[in-house]
């Protein structure tokens, strides 16, 4: 009877565990599930705002990593030459090093967001440490700018639900992109960087590059700033306004 009793106490003890793992594997989908949008034909059909797309006539242009001392500048200079605007996606860690770089960025007129304190991805952190990474980088250009930013893209463009739930409550919209130029191999050229973006270079598209290749090729953020006149010209030429996500006219997809 013992040995009875002990076998169905093992055996119970085996479902609840099997149900406890089902459990927190369901979980853990639940939380990853969002990280689908990474796949850029999937969130352009079934997320278009949160793709970037916006005005029919605008294009959105945004710059992830930065800010650098050693690019950055490079790419404000240009973008004054050709009377652009964009939004810069910002890491924390390096905006700390760097406040004078960001208050001279927004006084010449761009926009600045939220792109996670370092560059680990969010999936690998939990809800509390989401939260605090995107806080704590909000803050920062808020104090050092005396601007709130709107916007937050998460690092490699994979969202959580952890991010989706932080984003809300710090009143940030996250927008990742439907273009992307590949500027962050070693091989990119400003050629290849306007070839790739061409099939998906048109109005409501918001463009990605980088001003900082501290996550990329070393020196591979000069094949983005060589794209970037022709980039402008070809939207000149379509009669499209290219700009910063402030003026894009974008609806909130959370």
């Amino acid at each position: 009877m013992t040995r009875s009793v002990t076998t169905r106490g093992n055996a119970g003890g085996r479902r609840a565990a099997g149900a406890a793992v089902t459990l927190a594997a369901t979980a853990g989908l639940g939380y990853g599930l969002p990280s689908l949008t990474t796949l850029r034909r999937l969130r352009l059909r079934v997320a278009p705002g949160l793709a970037g797309i916006g005005a029919a006539d605008h294009v959105a242009l945004t710059f992830d990593d930065g800010p650098d001392p050693a690019s950055t500048p490079h790419f404000l200079d240009v973008l004054a030459e050709l009377e652009v605007r964009a939004t810069f996606f910002m890491l924390g860690g390096l905006l700390e090093r760097s406040p004078g770089l960001a208050r001279e960025m927004v006084a010449a007129g761009h926009e600045l967001a939220v792109h996670g304190w370092d560059h680990r991805p969010m999936l690998l952190r939990g809800p509390r440490s989401t939260h605090d990474q995107l806080a704590r980088t909000r803050d920062l250009i808020a104090e050092t700018t005396g601007r709130l930013p709107r916007f937050v893209r998460p690092p490699h463009g994979v969202l959580s639900a952890g991010l989706l739930v932080a984003a809300r409550g710090l009143e940030l919209t996250p927008v990742l992109w439907s273009a992307w130029g590949k500027d962050w191999t070693a091989e990119a050229t400003p050629r290849s960087v306007l070839a790739t973006l061409a099939p998906d270079l048109r109005g409501g598209a918001t463009v990605l590059l980088h001003d900082c290749d501290c996550t990329s090729a070393p020196g591979a953020w000069r094949s983005a700033l060589g794209a970037l006149p022709e980039l402008a010209a070809r939207c000149d030429d379509a009669g499209l306004r290219l700009g910063p996500l402030a003026d894009h006219g974008l609806s909130d997809p959370r």
